[in-house]
């Protein structure tokens, strides 16, 4: 399991101390807090970041601007991000709209605006037409990974760690090594959203990982997962064997 990256790009110690509080404070990842626009390059190019919280002003300069029309004209490196800013001033504010924020927010930043912003960009940059909800808790499924509010946390799940995934009524249960999510989500429609050539259905209620498996037993009708978790195997559904590569 893990947490959400983020990438700080702020020059004011106070501003930036009070920033990642809030966010640790909420189960986010501080992966780094860059004061110029070099040193946020660096950890751009160094770090996994999800996320980032841009300074407009650098050392006087609007160099956090600066740095996200760098990130954006990058082939497959553009991340989502949020400004943050004290100036009032029109024209700054043009030139940052033309980046492509997800959020602009004034300082000093109010908590659950900036955790608010946050979550909005995660739903909104990781594909954000796969977004589904359930009572207390919604999920991003981008191409790598589940982003799931739990309560107040926001979790990055990597695909590829879920062992199955089995309805139970309106629900799925999404099952990894370390935990259980509960979606409110049908099984057809997440299976639509995951690659058919990992994950495969045993049975009509459940779609495992292929990567996963240890062992297939046909005589007693199970497939054996990592973790030893046992799942039913149906007739229906042996076909998926045929595209394995079978040593006999």
């Amino acid at each position: 399991m893990d947490k959400i990256n983020v990438l700080i790009i702020e020059d004011t110690p106070e501003q930036s101390d009070a920033l990642s509080k809030v966010l640790l404070a909420n189960k986010y990842n501080i992966v780094g807090i860059a004061r110029s626009y070099t040193d946020a390059l660096k950890l751009f190019y160094e770090q996994a970041i999800d996320i980032i919280v841009i300074d407009v002003f650098l050392d006087g300069k609007p160099d956090g601007i600066t740095f996200a029309e760098t990130i954006n004209i990058i082939p497959n490196a553009s991340k989502p991000f949020v400004f943050l800013t004290s100036s009032q001033d029109r024209q700054i504010f043009e030139r940052a709209k033309l980046t492509k924020p997800f959020s602009f927010l004034m300082k000093p930043f109010n908590e659950l605006e900036i955790l608010y912003a946050l979550e909005m960009a995660v739903e909104k940059f990781y594909e954000q037409t796969n977004v589904f909800l359930s009572e207390d808790q919604n999920t991003v499924i981008s191409n790598d990974y589940l982003f799931i509010k739990k309560k107040n946390a926001l979790k990055k799940v990597a695909i590829s760690d879920i062992l199955y995934i089995e309805v139970e009524e309106r629900y799925c249960n999404i099952i990894t090594e370390k935990e259980k999510f509960v979606i409110l989500i049908s099984l057809t429609k997440i299976s639509d959203l995951l690659d058919k050539n990992k994950f495969t259905r045993t049975h009509r209620n459940t779609i495992v990982n292929t990567d996963k498996i240890e062992e297939i037993i046909l005589a007693d009708n199970l497939v054996i997962l990592k973790g030893n978790h046992k799942i039913n195997l149906s007739d229906t559904y042996k076909d998926f064997i045929k595209k394995m590569n079978i040593l006999s």
